[in-house]
């Protein structure tokens, strides 16, 4: 069973990520076409799209969305999860499913319900309109990821800060936000990685402030244009480095614990 475990991980992670292999390969082939074998080997296509203010442009808003909605979604869930651990209160199961109802919303409806209330209130096509959408979408991960971090603690450890004499505040900046650090962390990266991916809402809301992969479909709409080889492999490697770095933050934090 072991073997078969094994060729089935492979044939997943082979399905996962061949097309970002190819994807990265075809972004230095000098045909304008991807075709195997590779014609020539070229940096052009990097090139231009350093050259092209339009990608700048779509990368800064991109950057600044990524790291407000990731602030913004981790205070967010931060409070959420310490609530949640903190306090017992009626209405408290349906306050989660509130909280957590967004990942579970097709994302086309929750663009078509943002779209149309920015609209109403007279705010759509603005960088932050995207970090306020995004930062809907990706709380509840950072919410998920710090409350599993608090199961872990010691109840009495808040508890025995309070004895000793320090207040709520006190307690919550030298007892649990320390402890929380690795998730906290953990939560910043992995929810700037999903805002900076985001495409579907970011398309509805964001106007002529388009991000990212909002301009790479503006510039694969009617033909095929290798820049997005080269756009996709500079997403691709942000992405993995902010998803990464969420992982060592949780595996440097389990490896001090152990010692």
């Amino acid at each position: 069973m072991t073997w078969v475990l094994r060729g089935y991980t492979a044939l997943l992670f082979t399905f996962v990520f061949a097309p970002i292999f190819f994807s990265m390969m075809f972004s230095f082939n000098s045909a304008r076409f991807p075709t195997l074998p590779l014609e020539g080997f070229t940096t052009h296509w990097y090139e231009t799209i350093f050259a092209d203010e339009d990608f700048w442009r779509a990368a800064r808003n991109s950057l600044i969305v990524s790291v407000s909605t990731g602030v913004l979604a981790t205070i967010l869930g931060f409070c959420t999860a310490y609530s949640d651990y903190r306090y017992r209160f009626r209405g408290q199961g349906a306050y989660l499913a509130i909280i957590l109802l967004p990942p579970t919303i097709p994302l086309i409806v929750m663009a078509l319900a943002m779209l149309a209330w920015f609209s109403k209130v007279g705010i759509s096509g603005q960088v932050w309109t995207i970090i306020i959408a995004h930062t809907v979408l990706t709380a509840p991960f950072a919410m998920a990821i710090i409350r599993l971090r608090l199961n872990q603690i010691d109840a009495s450890m808040e508890a025995a800060a309070w004895n000793l004499g320090a207040s709520e505040w006190r307690a919550m900046r030298e007892v649990i936000l320390p402890f929380c650090r690795p998730a906290i962390l953990s939560s910043l990266f992995l929810t700037a990685a999903v805002s900076f991916d985001e495409f579907t809402i970011a398309w509805f809301v964001s106007g002529l402030n388009k991000t990212l992969p909002v301009h790479v479909l503006e510039i694969v709409q009617g033909t095929i244009d290798p820049q997005v080889n080269a756009i996709g492999t500079l997403v691709f490697l942000t992405s993995m480095t902010l998803v990464i770095a969420a992982q060592l933050s949780i595996f440097f934090r389990l490896q001090r614990s152990t010692r």
